[in-house]
């Protein structure tokens, strides 16, 4: 009677695991107590199994919602056929398919092996009787917890930290400081020295482009962790030059804002701006600057795999197994389907764990070792090698009309690509110009988006939200910027920008036909989430005092409507403290509320950790950061201490959830610092700013 459902997305808290299955099982009609999932491994039968773009139950809840019904379908066949009924006369209960007239019970468990020998019906044969919302037994519902949340709690979860292969032998690898850099020698006599270290091997440099292939190296076999991390605090590398050498981060910064105040390539326009700017009137400008940023995930990169006979089996904590499948095949030179990924719980992703550039490296070690081998990452190499959230400079220009709102409004945005990740030669972004710049949500009648050239000389990765990050600081800051010019209320200033109930005419590509009917950028849901995080924050209606201040903030990202208000209070030696931050979003059809609200109540936090305290910054091509005494993130006495979300209900197809909470926090902290301090912020963190 036990219903098994595979999942084909990773658990890394996003609640994926079990929000797919949960619609499989309400479709279904099955009783969710009697559910086991277990997890996918890498496989093409499964689809995209990439657990990013907070796309999972968006790309998947039709799909997922037909699987359900289509086996119930089978399963009261099988019935029906027993009982020499009309199927039409039969319907389910939880686990049961039931003949009404007469009062009659199976359990599916009595059914399942009958109806595993029919053949499966095809929707366009048969049409599959999808429920109704109202007989939603699931989704929508609050469910409690995650799937996994017993086992998690108690310890007895398998992360990849937990994964194991008998006889494997563990790894810390040396990587060169500098991307690109080739071993030119090293002396490894006092690493062999260190007790339970067995040998050293050294793992080739890429070949360009990077995308996830190891970075190169000499690593440390040891017999656990301990030794291995040891053994290598004594390994004397030096290594050869390599172009990205001559990377610093303050003529870079330079660099890119002395592009932006330049005409760039034109990604969006709308009327004639540049007429408009000759109108004259009084014209606003503004920069604003955001540096790199690491994604420092609970759990370090960790893979295990072992090479025999042509073929790879990896344990790893990934976002993707069939990247790792890809990756793995190309460096090693073998067929795909010769590489199977399993995939335990990640302690964290934020999209650093889609790029499996460990998994290969525990490949290649395990081909030269014969032997299964354990890559363990420190904190320290997490910081230093990760794919790093690009660094950006925006340039911001608005004309200014009688009534204080724009007339125009030009933006540029510069920053190295994540293409560059694919292509050395990528120097414009394309795919990220989607992600808050290009679908500018304002009535403004004449407006201009452009994008700078940059390249790249760390290597550049998708995190949590990506480059909706620095658009929505550039573009909310700004707007907030202007609402206090023209000596109005932020919000109805927001709103008027907004301005009108509509849908907002955009450039789609053919491969967003599907987003472009189902997913249109609809003012009227952006306008109520501001209109919901205003009321619920009490905007306007109570005094705030000194060194206190509200802000906001709204975005649309992975087709969420998300607006949130946050309170600030600076304290006499220029702290920012967070009290409260209120939230609401528009994410369509919800799957699980208590999942939605811990998505967003996290967001709060991480959003505050770029706000305040994160910068990535490089010296000579090396990352200048190592831990957290020096890459800071929120920590708990810095936290938001109240967070509230408020969900809206919602007819409409399910959009993102993981990644939308993000964006418009750190602008919504740094309009409320302008409303308690009087201090402008035009570049984060935060913490760079005297604020006193």
């Amino acid at each position: 009677g036990t219903v098994t459902i595979v999942a084909h997305r990773s658990e890394m808290g996003c609640g994926s695991r079990t929000a797919l299955p949960l619609i499989v099982a309400d479709e279904l009609d099955a009783d969710w107590s009697q559910v086991k999932i277990d997890q996918a491994i890498g496989d093409p039968k499964y689809g995209d199994q990439d657990t990013d773009g907070s796309h999972s139950v968006r790309s998947n809840f039709d799909l997922m919602r037909q699987v359900g019904a289509t086996g119930r379908v089978m399963l009261i066949s099988v019935a029906a056929t027993r009982w020499k009924v009309s199927p039409k006369e039969c319907t389910t209960e939880p686990h049961f398919v039931v003949h009404r007239a007469t009062g009659r019970k199976l359990g599916y468990g009595e059914l399942a092996a009958e109806a595993a020998k029919l053949p499966i019906p095809k929707k366009e044969d048969v049409p599959l009787p999808l429920k109704k919302r109202s007989e939603w037994r699931y989704i929508g519902k609050e469910n409690g917890h995650l799937f996994d949340l017993p086992e998690i709690v108690t310890g007895q979860a398998i992360f990849g930290m937990d994964a194991t292969m008998p006889g494997m032998v563990f790894a810390s690898i040396e990587h060169p400081p500098v991307l690109g850099q080739k071993i030119k020698s090293y002396d490894d006599k006092a690493a062999l020295k260190v007790p339970g270290v067995q040998k050293t091997l050294t793992i080739d440099l890429f070949k360009p482009p990077h995308q996830f292939q190891p970075l190169g190296g000499v690593a440390v076999i040891a017999d656990n962790t301990w030794a291995a991390f040891k053994g290598r605090k004594s390994l004397k590398v030096e290594w050869d030059n390599s172009p990205h050498a001559t990377y610093n981060s303050a003529p870079f910064r330079k660099t890119l804002e002395d592009i932006s105040r330049q005409p760039c390539k034109v990604v969006r326009n709308v009327g004639d701006v540049d007429a408009a700017f000759v109108k004259g009137g009084k014209i606003i400008e503004a920069e604003y600057y955001t540096p790199h940023l690491a994604h420092v995930s609970m759990e370090p990169p960790v893979a295990v795999a072992e090479y025999r006979d042509g073929k790879v089996l990896a344990w790893a904590p990934t976002q993707n197994p069939q990247a790792v499948q890809e990756t793995i095949a190309g460096v090693l030179g073998i067929k795909k389907e010769d590489v199977t990924c399993h995939v335990t719980l990640l302690g964290g992703g934020f999209g650093r764990k889609s790029k499996p550039d460990q998994v290969a490296e525990a490949a290649v070690l395990s081909k030269q070792l014969g032997k299964p081998v354990k890559v363990v990452w420190s904190r320290e190499d997490d910081i230093r090698f990760d794919f790093f959230h690009s660094v950006a400079a925006m340039y911001m220009k608005a004309a200014i009309g009688p009534d204080g709102k724009p007339t125009a409004w030009l933006q540029r945005t510069v920053y190295p690509p994540i293409g560059s990740t694919f292509d050395v030669a990528a120097k414009y972004a394309d795919d990220e110009m989607g992600l808050g710049w290009n679908n500018l949500p304002f009535d403004i009648p004449n407006h201009r988006a452009e994008n700078g050239p940059a390249y790249f000389h760390v290597r550049i990765g998708w995190l949590r939200s990506v480059a909706n990050i620095y658009h929505a600081f550039a573009i909310h800051s700004f707007a907030d910027e202007l609402a206090h010019n023209a000596k109005k209320d932020s919000v109805q200033y927001l709103l008027d920008l907004i301005g009108p109930p509509r849908i907002v005419a955009l450039e789609y590509k053919e491969e967003e036909a599907d987003e472009k009917q189902r997913y249109p950028l609809d003012t009227a849901r952006l306008r109520r989430v501001v209109e919901i995080a205003a009321d619920k924050s009490g905007w306007g209606k109570k005094p705030m005092g000194k060194g206190r201040g509200l802000g906001i903030a709204a975005h649309r990202s992975f087709l969420t409507y998300v607006a949130t208000v946050v309170e600030v209070e600076v304290d006499s030696k220029g702290q920012v403290h967070i009290p409260n931050v209120w939230t609401a979003v528009d994410a369509g059809t919800i799957i699980s509320p208590d999942n939605i609200r811990n998505q967003f109540e996290g967001a709060a936090s991480f959003g505050t950790s770029l706000a305040l305290f994160s910068e990535i910054t490089a010296t000579n091509g090396a990352i200048d950061q190592s831990n957290f005494n020096d890459f800071q993130i929120t920590r708990m006495n810095r936290a938001p201490k109240h967070v509230e979300v408020h969900i809206v209900e919602s007819e409409q197809p399910p959009a993102g959830v993981g990644e939308p909470g993000v964006p418009p926090i750190a602008p919504a902290i740094c309009n409320a610092v302008f409303a308690a301090t009087g201090k402008r912020i035009r570049e984060l963190p935060l913490s760079k700013t005297e604020l006193i």
